[in-house]
């Protein structure tokens, strides 16, 4: 009886040291960057952006 109960649990023990052992990997990892800053996106907001100088007030009267 105590043989089976034992042949039983083994696999059920098994997979509580496979979870135990990914989730402890997975908890106690370096962290990477967060995937939301993985990539630049094309979109620019403002006319320009970091590539060009931003207009002068005399520029924005004079094109308006």
């Amino acid at each position: 009886m105590i043989v089976a109960v034992a042949v039983l649990l083994l696999p059920a023990l098994g997979g509580l040291l496979l979870g135990m052992t990914w989730w402890e990997e997975r908890l106690f990892r370096a962290s990477g960057a967060p995937r939301h800053a993985g990539t630049r996106r094309h979109l620019r907001l403002v006319r320009g952006g970091r590539d060009t100088p931003a207009r002068t007030s005399e520029q924005r009267r004079h094109a308006a």
